[in-house]
């Protein structure tokens, strides 16, 4: 197999030839067809998340086809086609995982952080951890629904009952859940970095109802809003433009410190609050409207070779909608 390896924190990642991976009890093997590349991965590479131990192969948003099965594992068969999302394992004994929400497992397991991921031509998962696709679709257009379409669900399932819905950051996530909102009938609110046009276009397209910069405020209260870009400066602004017993959503699993700000932005029954990794039912609820809302993704396909570039794309903001490896030759 060939992957893309972090050898050491900050540094570029390295095309090696490794051995195939076997699956043990309980895996899967995967012929990875397509990874999308999330803003997560750039905080691995940069050891922006604790206990980052190269070598590691990032890559979370995988698309691929069964070839090998481990012992005990009866589905998925061979030849399905199944996506491995950020969560790779939950021991299923704790507290949060008997409640019901092993998004927050005291002993998880993540895809191309503390797992091997898709950042490669071939990746090992849990079965009981892949979730089924469509045979027939495009894998580099799933790609992104595998963590950008799951956490953005999540964060518009805690933003509640919000008719007038503020997206910060209108990248992978943002172009994904817009669609999604404005199906449920809500009214969308881009925000982007100043001088953005071209992003800001890009969410009115998506219908957005407004699009502006992250300084600007809104033409109306918001009911709730979301905050993907990892950039703590925005929570002010975001309390500052929602209404009376508002919503801030924090969906990112990295963001720079959050500044002072004075106790009255929180008051008159704001909340602030985050979101923390996903779980197995959201994406099966997720991946059931998705053919109902019409949701498709706008993509920038890059080979495996050249992921150093999808990264400092991502980095730089030069991605409309999500970047995604292809990692199969032809």
């Amino acid at each position: 197999m060939f992957a893309m390896v972090l050898t050491a924190i900050g540094q570029p990642l390295s095309l090696r030839e490794l051995p195939d991976p076997q699956p043990a009890a309980g895996e899967v093997r995967l012929r990875v067809e397509a990874c999308g590349v999330c803003r997560t991965d750039l905080h691995v590479v940069d050891g922006e998340l604790p206990r980052v131990t190269p070598p590691v192969i990032p890559g979370h948003e995988i698309v691929g086809r069964v070839e090998a099965l481990g012992e005990g594992v009866t589905a998925p068969a061979v030849g399905d086609r199944v996506g491995v999302p950020w969560l790779g394992h939950a021991c299923g004994v704790c507290r949060y995982c008997v409640m019901g929400a092993e998004n927050l497992c005291d002993t998880p397991q993540f895809t191309g952080y503390t797992r091997p991921g898709g950042f490669a031509s071939h990746v090992v998962a849990e079965a009981a951890y892949c979730i089924p696709l469509d045979r027939h679709g495009d894998p580099v257009a799933l790609a992104p629904l595998l963590c950008a379409g799951l956490i953005g669900w999540r964060c518009l399932s805690k933003a509640g009952a919000a008719d007038a819905l503020g997206l910060y950051g209108f990248g992978a996530a943002a172009h994904v859940i817009a669609q999604v909102a404005r199906w449920q009938g809500r009214r969308v609110f881009a925000f982007t970095r100043p001088g953005d046009a071209e992003g800001q276009a890009f969410a009115r397209s998506l219908g957005a109802a407004w699009a502006g910069s992250s300084l600007d405020r809104p033409p109306q209260w918001l009911d709730a809003a979301i905050v993907f870009a990892p950039d703590g400066g925005l929570i002010p602004l975001a309390l500052q433009a929602v209404r009376k017993g508002g919503r801030v959503v924090c969906g990112g699993i990295h963001m720079s410190e959050i500044p002072a700000f004075p106790y009255r932005l929180l008051w008159e029954e704001r909340q602030l609050l985050s979101v923390a990794n996903l779980t197995r039912g959201d994406a099966k609820d997720f991946f059931a409207v998705v053919p109902q809302a019409g949701v498709a993704t706008t993509t920038v396909a890059y080979p495996l070779d050249r992921a150093n570039e999808a990264l400092s794309d991502l980095r730089h903001g030069r991605i409309r909608g999500a970047a995604v490896l292809t990692c199969q030759p032809g």
